[in-house]
């Protein structure tokens, strides 16, 4: 891209940003008109622009208000975002990565955060975490079929070729991976004592505790590129908590995944020979039943789909009274149980990509997470 365009896209994106941002923390003109007047002066003279603290922690906010695919962004207001531009020295991100495991887990008490590293520089290759989770589990193929999580064997594959070593079983929690630019991608092993797991049982059927199915706490999407005015933070890991759907019905569901349903429907001594019993659906069903039950009786925070679509209701009442027009993702916001039982099933959304936003990574390239392939 021509310098003198890419700098004049850059400005504009800048400039819509702070009068979003400023309008809503209530900064007067003046004080808008003289940031903007710094930000073009550091972009005329270095090809960029930094955030301040509070526009980064603004702008992080306003980009989950406006993922199109989140139900959860009620909360948008309360992420705890934790700047970490400062940090060059791979051994000081790493502990970085750490720390936001161990404080965004809280014993259970999970705390929506994001760690937010240094921002993409023009002519600079950018700082890559090569996880699409911090904490995911292994996937190896065998003579014998596959081990672990069948979405992880081509990175676990590149996590082995680095010399990583894991147990074979089928929750082998994957090391960190940074890449600095242009340098070798670096490796560090989680300790065991970061991660919290779950194991899961059902309150009414006592052999699947034996089965030693388990999954972890937090999902911590780690490979989207944050975009704030013009600016892309290609490292930002961030997390909420679980939807109960997400494991019950996806990760350990899914024929590609961890393919449970046929495990439970026999423990539920289901006739499986023919679609017509349902079967599927009420595994499907008690599955889910056994990861709230566990969550909650391992004090780690979830929530059930039908609780879900209640608190996006609230926040599509909020946004109507802070005057903001909605977007949403239909076809990713209603829950993949019993959708037609939330009122998100039965509404629509305009699918507009708004700034600020996060973006799926592809090849380096921005790709508006709302739009891709998944």
């Amino acid at each position: 891209m021509n310098d003198s365009i890419h700098r004049t896209g850059l400005f504009q994106a800048a400039e819509q940003f702070i009068g979003l941002c400023y309008a809503e923390l209530n900064r007067t003109g003046e004080e808008v008109q003289s940031r903007i007047s710094d930000i073009r002066s550091q972009i005329e003279r270095t090809g960029t622009y930094e955030h301040t603290l509070e526009e980064l922690t603004h702008g992080a906010k306003m980009a989950w208000r406006n993922s199109n695919r989140c139900i959860g962004r009620l909360f948008w207001d309360r992420l705890k975002v934790i700047d970490a531009r400062h940090l060059t020295e791979t051994s000081d991100i790493f502990s970085a990565l750490l720390h936001h495991i161990e404080s965004a887990t809280n014993g259970g008490k999970i705390i929506p955060t994001i760690t937010i590293f240094r921002a993409a520089r023009p002519e600079e290759a950018p700082l890559m975490i090569k996880n699409h989770q911090l904490i995911r589990y292994a996937g190896y193929e065998t003579p014998d079929g596959t081990i672990g999580d069948p979405a992880s064997i081509t990175f676990t594959k590149e996590c082995m070729e680095m010399g990583w070593q894991g147990d074979l079983t089928a929750h082998d929690v994957l090391p960190l991976v940074v890449q600095q630019g242009n340098e070798p991608p670096e490796w560090l092993p989680i300790p065991k004592s970061s991660v919290l797991e779950v194991c899961l049982e059902h309150p009414d059927l006592p052999a699947l505790k034996e089965e030693g199915l388990k999954w972890y706490g937090v999902p911590l999407i780690s490979d989207m590129l944050l975009e704030i005015g013009g600016i892309t933070y290609t490292a930002a890991p961030f997390n909420g908590w679980y939807m109960g759907t997400e494991i019950g019905a996806r990760n350990l569901a899914d024929e590609a995944r961890y393919n449970k349903l046929p495990l439970i429907a026999k423990l539920m001594g289901l006739e499986t020979s023919s679609e017509a019993t349902l079967w599927r659906d009420r595994a499907l069903v008690e599955l889910n039943v056994a990861v709230l039950y566990s969550y909650k009786k391992a004090g780690v925070s979830i929530v059930d789909h039908h609780s879900a679509a209640a608190q996006f209701g609230l926040f599509e009442r909020r946004e109507a009274q802070a005057g903001r027009e909605l977007t949403g993702d239909w076809s990713w916001l209603i829950p993949p149980v019993s959708p037609a039982t939330t009122h998100i099933f039965h509404a629509s959304y305009h699918n507009d990509m708004r700034s600020p936003n996060f973006h799926y990574r592809n090849k380096g390239q921005l790709i508006p997470a709302d739009h891709a392939k998944h």
